[in-house]
């Protein structure tokens, strides 16, 4: 089972490549603080049974636990998460994807600081491979018939941002994952955000702390607090488990190919040749890099077995 870890990361990652079809469209009527709150308090109360259950588990916690479990909270939902939907509502949605792409190199680097993780040589060439196909990938469709959209500056940091603090809230998770159960810590993921989004919600100017009124957006926060939320998490950190955080990073990269195919098909974002041909170098190489490591995970097995 160790062996499919790599799988269900990039199925994890898959799924949060729907979650433009809900967040872009909310970002027209509701403010970035307000859609992450609003989305963290349907997964409190989702999660809430899960972390009663588990409630002894807070017995085993180490300081560092705590440290990490902040770090995943409070850097990967609450700042990265309203910094990426602060980007997709300001900027480009397809730089903001591509500059998501990044991520990798602050996850390689804070996993080789903090987790001692030597990756072995086969890893880096398709490393670059997969990142070289996630840029093709992701670069913005240049037809002249289609009318460019900027990308400010803020919004740049934004995404920036967001992929350096999801980066290392991939790296702690690897970290805490190995002593507490999967569903404990993406159920502490979720409420220990909701503290900080509600003082973030609080010192929004009045006109930005507006509810959603109507069934509609409300639907689709809590279709996208399901799906590309707990689903996605569930999964992530199932196959995180099994798998070095350098090399779940660039599982992760299904994400752009999801959500690249989820905008042609759905909201009609069609791609470009050079687009296509990206999507399938990243699907190969993230194919190739999970059976190399299933391989290596069955040989070790078999050579402590008696």
């Amino acid at each position: 089972m160790k062996t499919n870890g790599p799988l269900f990361v990039i199925l994890g990652a898959a799924l949060w490549g729907t979650d433009a079809l809900f967040r872009w469209p909310l970002t027209a009527v509701l403010s970035p603080v307000t859609i992450v709150l609003l989305e963290h308090c349907i997964l409190s109360i989702a999660v809430l049974p899960l972390v009663i259950i588990f409630r002894r588990q807070f017995l085993i916690l180490r300081r560092g636990d705590y440290l990490a479990l902040a770090v995943i909270a409070l850097g990967g939902s609450v700042l990265a998460t309203v910094l990426f939907t602060y980007s997709v509502k300001h900027g480009n949605p397809s730089v903001v994807i591509l500059l998501q792409k990044t991520q990798p190199l602050f996850t390689i680097l804070l996993a080789r600081l903090a987790l001692s993780e030597r990756p072995r040589g086969w890893f880096w060439p398709w490393a670059a491979v997969a990142v070289a196909g996630a840029v093709l990938m992701s670069t913005p469709d240049r037809q002249p018939d289609r009318a460019a959209v900027s990308t400010p500056a803020a919004a740049v940091f934004g995404a920036v941002a967001a992929a350096a603090l999801w980066g290392g809230a991939t790296v702690c998770g690897r970290y805490i994952v190995t002593r507490v159960p999967v569903r404990f810590l993406t159920s502490l993921r979720f409420l220990l955000a909701l503290p900080a989004l509600a003082i973030l919600y609080r010192l929004q100017p009045a006109v930005q702390r507006e509810l959603p009124s109507g069934l509609p957006p409300v639907a689709s926060i809590a279709a996208m607090a399901m799906v590309p939320g707990l689903a996605a998490l569930l999964l992530y950190y199932k196959g995180l488990q099994s798998t070095p955080a350098s090399l779940a990073s660039i599982c992760e990269l299904s994400f752009p190919v999801t959500a690249v195919a989820v905008n042609w098909l759905l909201l009609d974002i069609r791609l470009s040749a050079l687009q296509l041909f990206g999507s399938a170098v990243l699907v190969l190489s993230m194919t190739a890099m999970a059976f190399r490591n299933a391989r290596e995970q069955g040989g070790s097995a078999r050579q402590s077995s008696p």
